[in-house]
């Protein structure tokens, strides 16, 4: 074997883009015009409207139309949470996307979005978690940020599930909808967000799926709910202690909105007032990987949303997966570079 030189350390200098912390810093939203309520479902369906709301807590839906793409409520998201964090397209370091239900196998929705925002510098992909997918791309947005790879990270959910559903399945037809929410992630100087959790069990994979034969979406409901209980609770607790926190420091919970009486069953088992968990189900029904976002802009309207306010995050979906974390909502940004 012949003899070789040892390497030589090669030293880098300092990213000028270091940063030891990420915060959210906008909100953004996009929903289709046309609602549809639980009257058109539980007509085809056979079963009456209020069944419906009271086995989901959902009232109506939105549904995007033939024609409108899911790029398309995923731009208008993003720029509505680029314009309230005050930054330019154009400062966009990266772009991650966290959808199932993009149109088109390749390529991803992601750099459809940057041009369609101008954001010419980005770096662009979709990240498939389900409905965990927000939460992962924050995760992704987090380590990009703190490892001064990023100053600018759009995250977005964004799902347009209703062509995914099978319009005869009880299980799925009343539950899913579509829609987008973005926020805008940036640097700090002190970290916003906290340790993020982040679980999955492949064992139970077939719970929730959408095979590719036919692309509709199939959920053993029972079970799934069961699961969904149990893995926010505890990743919940999980993540309010690797804060240093109690639940009672917490002011806001705002969880994927897959079914009302999941969202009680997590308040009650943890024992959060109602008033502190975020339901906007009602009205939007399950968009996925949109939900989180879509709520945390209804809590920005209600008032519930403030600078500072700390704020648990959590998700669960198919995968399984499923995870938490706390942030602190605004900040001061740090500046330049």
């Amino acid at each position: 074997m012949p003899e070789t030189e040892p390497l030589t350390p090669v030293a880098f200098a300092a990213s000028p883009l270091v940063r030891s912390g990420a915060s959210m810093i906008g909100v953004g939203t996009a929903l289709p015009a046309t609602v549809v309520p639980n009257a058109v479902i539980s007509e085809r369906l056979g079963i009456d409207a209020e069944w419906i709301v009271k086995r989901t807590g959902i009232e109506e839906r939105r549904s995007a139309q033939p024609g409108e793409r899911l790029f398309e409520f995923a731009a208008a998201a993003g720029a509505e949470a680029l314009a309230e964090a005050g930054v330019e397209a154009s400062d966009v370091d990266l772009i991650v996307l966290a959808t199932t239900s993009n149109e088109e196998l390749m390529p991803a929705a992601a750099p459809r979005v940057a041009a369609a925002l101008g954001a010419t510098n980005a770096a662009c992909y979709d990240l498939n978690a389900a409905c965990t997918g927000f939460l992962s791309a924050v995760s992704v947005a987090c380590g990009q940020i703190e490892s001064g790879r990023a100053v600018n990270v759009l995250v977005i959910g964004a799902d347009l599930m209703m062509p995914l559903t099978d319009p005869d399945d009880r299980a799925t037809a009343a539950v899913f909808a579509d829609g987008a929410g973005a926020v805008l992630m940036r640097g700090t100087l002190e970290s916003r967000v906290g340790p993020i959790v982040l679980r999955s069990d492949g064992t139970r994979a077939d719970l929730i799926k959408i095979a590719r034969e036919d692309l509709i979406i199939r959920m053993q409901g029972h079970e799934t709910f069961k699961y969904a209980v149990d893995m926010m609770s505890t990743s919940t607790s999980e993540a309010v202690e690797m804060a240093g926190l109690e639940l009672a420091d917490v002011d806001l919970f705002v969880y994927h909105q897959a079914n009302a009486r999941i969202l009680r069953a997590v308040g009650e088992r943890l024992g959060i007032a109602g008033d502190r968990v975020v339901d906007c189900i009602a009205k939007l029904g399950n968009t996925s990987a949109a939900t989180i976002p879509l709520a945390l802009a209804q809590a920005k309207r209600a008032g519930q949303l403030r600078e500072g306010s700390r704020v648990l995050l959590g998700a669960f979906g198919a995968g399984l997966s499923w995870g938490a974390t706390v942030i602190e909502w605004g900040g001061a940004v740090s500046v330049g570079v």
